[in-house]
């Protein structure tokens, strides 16, 4: 049976439009940080590739769905100020994988990710699956489309460092006693941010790309 690899590119939105020099260093930042993270779910570590892009290789599926989440979470717990679009391509690799950078690799699930990516800049979502089990890609893209309006909801200064308490602690009474605001407070916030309904759709995500 054919091997088919679970091919991960993204590249930042709008980025010529930003500082390039603080983008690339925050950017770089966060990448190899979530490459430490995950390194379990790696069979080729994300690496930038074109300044503003970056592919990798995942293990298994459910991996790339971690991948694709730990960024998201990485990018707000650094308030970053961009967003990555993603495709996540299970496809061919004819040459071996190269287990410490993502260079050198061909094959057609390659090509076929770069230009599901460009693609992808005409669309208004950040998150593209192609996976082979029928019905599969079609159900994490309606996910993801659900998960993208909660998250690109939030704002950067306003919200993002009390996503961050409320993403660690798991409890609105704990985040109350990290902010110094009062339960009440905390307990609107959350469900006024959609915590829970953040938390449910990744749990469908990680459900099924398990």
């Amino acid at each position: 049976m054919e091997t088919l690899n679970y091919i991960l590119m993204a590249d930042i939105i709008d980025s010529s439009s930003k500082d390039q020099k603080g983008l690339m260093e925050q950017f770089a930042y966060i990448v190899s940080g979530v490459n430490k993270v995950c390194k379990k779910h790696i069979l080729s570590p994300l690496t930038i590739t074109l300044g503003d892009e970056f592919q990798g290789v995942a293990k298994n599926l459910a991996g790339a769905a971690k991948l694709i989440l730990a960024l998201e979470e990485k990018l707000i717990a650094e308030k970053a100020d961009f967003k990555l679009r993603y495709v996540l391509l299970q496809g061919r690799i004819e040459t071996p994988i190269n287990k410490e950078l993502a260079y050198g690799m061909l094959g057609k699930g390659l090509t076929d990710a770069r230009k599901s990516l460009q693609v992808m800049k005409e669309k208004q979502s950040r998150f593209w699956f192609e996976v082979k089990k029928n019905g599969l890609g079609d159900a994490l893209n309606d996910c993801f489309l659900v998960y993208q309006s909660l998250v690109d909801l939030w704002k950067k200064e306003r919200h993002y460092e009390l996503i961050t308490h409320f993403l660690e602690l798991k409890d609105y009474k704990e985040v109350a006693v990290k902010t110094g605001k009062t339960r009440s407070q905390i307990w609107k916030l959350e469900k006024s941010l959609k915590i829970n309904e953040y938390i449910a759709i990744k749990n469908i995500i990680h459900y099924l790309s398990s």
